[in-house]
């Protein structure tokens, strides 16, 4: 019997045999350095291989006592309207993490060690590209481990102010996502996309983060957005203008890069959802708040294990390097 396949015996009655599709990671680890966008702080992040079912976790390596390793899942995200922060219960934290969890979910990679040596993640060009790259480039190794997957089983739906965030039952992962912004450069924006078959790096990767003029002097008066440039690292709007020089890599980059954000932020579930997320004007807190729900719901979600068939459907299936965006 190969290391993929089992036979299970059903009633004793018959055999049947399954090609299950096994975990992943890394070949080999891979760095990024760079600053965070809301500190500016200089920080080295590096993405290490790890065995099967160990998921994903940080660590910070600047933290030299005490428990310095954080879990990627829901439950340890201290939520937060811009970005998405994850703390261990003795308080070490890591934010902005986000892009990358977007990367390695997007490239079906299921378990990593990410050491990092500063509070929050690099925000390289502000998408999930260059992580994306960088996980191509160095390979996936086959873990002896059947691959799991979250299964939406009845609807749950979340809403605060005029935002709504849901997930339903589908025979694969979606994303839908609507966005309405008065400024006429960005304006009303939906897209719908199934997350497999590369879609992810193809469609949403190179999606960079965006906020408004206005936002931005804001937030640098109370210490925040220090490392974002909008000629680096974030697409920049004010009314019918975008200040960013190179103007956008889509005509709907905001709505794409919000997309990037969900699919993130449903990585922190701990393993891919089969279902559907729609996410009207929703932000990381209300997606966190889903997650949150969806967990504390009894029959909302089942775990289940992937056969070949439905790994296709699942994010990072049928990824291939020429269709990964090759950005300046």
């Amino acid at each position: 019997m190969s290391a993929g396949s089992y036979s299970i015996c059903i009633k004793h009655e018959f055999v049947r045999h399954i090609e299950l599709i096994l975990q992943t990671t890394l070949k080999s680890s891979i760095t990024f350095s760079g600053k965070g966008l809301h500190s500016g702080a200089p920080v080295r992040l590096t993405i290490l291989p790890a065995a099967a079912e160990y998921g994903i976790w940080f660590a910070r390596t600047d933290v030299l006592k005490g428990d310095n390793l954080i879990p990627a899942r829901w439950d340890a995200v201290n939520r937060s309207p811009l970005c998405t922060k994850i703390q261990n219960a003795a308080g070490v934290e890591v934010s902005t993490v986000e892009h990358v969890m977007a990367a390695l979910a997007g490239c079906g990679v299921h378990n990593a060690l990410i050491e990092i040596d500063g509070p929050e993640v690099p925000i390289v060009d502000g998408s999930a590209v260059p992580f994306v790259r960088g996980i191509m480039q160095a390979g996936l190794q086959v873990l002896g481990a059947p691959v799991r997957a979250f299964e939406v089983m009845q609807t749950i739906s979340v809403t605060e102010g005029g935002a709504t965030a849901t997930l339903e039952p589908a025979d694969t992962m979606y994303i839908d996502f609507q966005i309405d912004f008065d400024d006429k450069a960005i304006g009303s924006q939906r897209k719908s996309l199934r997350m497999n078959n590369g879609s992810f790096a193809r469609e949403l990767s190179d999606s960079r983060t965006f906020c408004l003029q206005a936002d931005v002097e804001a937030m640098q008066a109370n210490g925040l957005a220090l490392g974002g440039s909008s000629g680096e690292n974030a697409v920049v709007f004010e009314g019918d203008k975008v200040l960013s020089p190179g103007g956008l890599r889509h005509s709907d980059e905001p709505v794409r890069h919000k997309m990037l954000d969900a699919l993130g932020d449903l990585a922190l579930a701990g393993a891919p959802i089969m279902g559907r997320y729609t996410g009207t004007r929703a932000g990381h807190s209300l997606t966190n708040t889903l997650l949150r729900k969806a967990f504390a719901t009894p029959g909302a979600i089942r775990m289940v294990v992937c056969d070949a068939e439905m790994t296709q459907r699942l994010p990072g299936y049928g990824l291939v390097w020429d269709e990964v965006p090759q950005v300046a």
